[in-house]
């Protein structure tokens, strides 16, 4: 009898130690949006003039610009500190978006591949900033003379990835 139940409970433990941890699968995601990222980064250096855009769509032109600062230039003319900040907020922002993955249910979908947006996309930028000191943006937005500040696919994967958070906190799939 004693040998039944030690058996039963090394069985839920196995199994309730497998239902976490699942998420991190998850990573695949990320790991695509890095090379995505860096692919087309290498692609628009490479073709892309500084001086001048290219013109895809009536909204939408390719151009070369180099951020030394955050989102919207923020503190891109801190006189270079800023780099190691944004690299050291992002790999600890990294480290916490690997851990949340971990004790992430097996079940969850939203909020993994929300996080592994995110992550992709900070691990993208990170590379940028330790590479070459500034994130090489080229995707111009814009409606007549108003233009969206220049961004690249980790800024995008970042952007889609937090509206994905935000929808699963709606649906409560934190677990």
């Amino acid at each position: 009898m004693d040998d039944e139940r030690n058996s039963a409970a090394a069985r839920d433990s196995r199994t309730e130690g497998d239902e976490r941890g699942g998420a991190l699968v998850w990573l695949w995601c990320s790991l695509v949006v890095v090379i995505v990222d860096q692919t087309t980064k290498i692609v628009a250096v490479a073709l892309l003039d500084p001086t001048s855009s290219v013109k895809l769509f009536p909204t939408l032109d390719l151009v070369l610009a180099y951020n030394t600062g955050a989102a919207f230039s923020i503190l891109s003319t801190a006189g270079g500190w800023q780099r190691w900040l944004f690299i050291g907020l992002a790999l600890a922002i990294c480290l916490f978006i690997l851990h949340w993955l971990r004790d992430l249910p097996r079940g969850a979908r939203w909020f993994p591949l929300a996080l592994s947006l995110i992550l992709g996309g900070a691990v993208g930028n990170v590379i940028d900033r330790v590479r070459i000191g500034a994130v090489v943006d080229f995707i111009d937005f814009h409606v007549g003379d108003w233009h969206w500040p220049a961004f690249n696919v980790a800024d995008s994967a970042i952007c889609v990835g937090a509206a994905l958070l935000v929808i699963a906190m709606f649906r409560q799939e934190a677990g």
